[in-house]
């Protein structure tokens, strides 16, 4: 099943849970947001289709946490950093934190943050927690996934840049309203293999970068196991893959400009479609 979170004319500022029947929405029955619905199992109701749909993101995540899997991705941007990839990378899913507020979905203009001269965009593929649970193994963790979705983490590299020596992790870097943007739906694991989705990224139909997350380093079994030692995961938590190799500009010396249209790609999962907004 692929999820979506929906709006009409009629619903204004409000939005519903559905669901995609080829490329019609449908509306899932259930009176709430998305993380109440995969909190309730995500339950079947009386279901209708909707016309004019606007598709949003599909869910205003419960926490955002970005890993950095690809090693490939990883060799590409240190080499322009000037930086090595550390040992410990090898051994520990490290990741940061994101804010769940700046998240915008599908066809939303991509805000340019005012204090950046230097938008990116980055290629990932996000899992999102479903059943709560804590200290979970590598084994069980993929029954934990209730499903997933490509994520667009924005950078502004000048001030990543700026911000990377302090040893502190991206702050501005990655905070501004509409950093991230998911999309378009929630596939659930039998849409596709987690092991084995090919992802691809292009601006304006010109393919920037393309990998598959065979070459995750770091899988999502293991993200899980190590993020949930001692704290409970629970429903509507986003876990990142870390962008993909050839997923992002720095790595290739090539940067967006406004009016740009930049589409992600997910088998299993679809399109992720944004246009990049006017420099402040």
């Amino acid at each position: 099943m692929r999820y979506v979170t929906y709006t009409t004319e009629e619903l204004g500022d409000a939005s519903r849970v559905g669901f995609l029947d080829g490329q019609s929405v449908v509306d899932a029955g259930f009176e709430g947001d998305m993380v109440a619905f995969i909190e309730a199992g995500a339950p079947q109701g009386d279901t209708r289709e909707v016309p004019g749909a606007t598709l949003l993101a599909p869910l205003r995540p419960r926490s955002l946490r970005d890993f950095l899997a690809f090693e490939g991705h990883l060799k590409n941007a240190y080499s322009r950093l000037n930086r090595e990839i550390p040992a410990e990378w090898y051994e520990v899913p490290a990741c940061y934190k994101g804010l769940p507020d700046t998240v915008i979905g599908p066809d939303a203009q991509i805000p340019w943050p005012s204090y950046s001269d230097q938008l990116d965009h980055e290629l990932e593929l996000a899992a999102v927690i479903g059943r709560p649970g804590k200290d979970i193994s590598a084994q069980d963790a993929e029954a934990h996934i209730f499903g997933y979705t490509i994520w667009n983490d924005l950078s502004a590299r000048d001030t990543q840049r700026r911000e990377l020596p302090v040893g502190m992790g991206p702050g501005k870097a990655k905070d501004w309203d509409g950093a991230n943007i998911l999309g378009p739906c929630l596939a659930t694991p039998d849409e596709l293999d987690p092991s084995g989705v090919q992802l691809t990224v292009r601006v304006n139909g010109e393919v920037w970068g393309s990998d598959t997350t065979a070459h995750m380093h770091h899988t999502f079994a293991a993200m899980i196991a190590y993020t949930s030692r001692d704290l409970t995961l629970r429903a509507g938590e986003v876990f990142g893959s870390g962008t993909a190799a050839g997923g992002s500009g720095l790595e290739l010396d090539r940067w967006v400009q406004p009016g740009d249209v930049i589409e992600m790609e997910a088998e299993g999962i679809g399109v992720l479609r944004n246009t990049v907004g006017p420099r402040p």
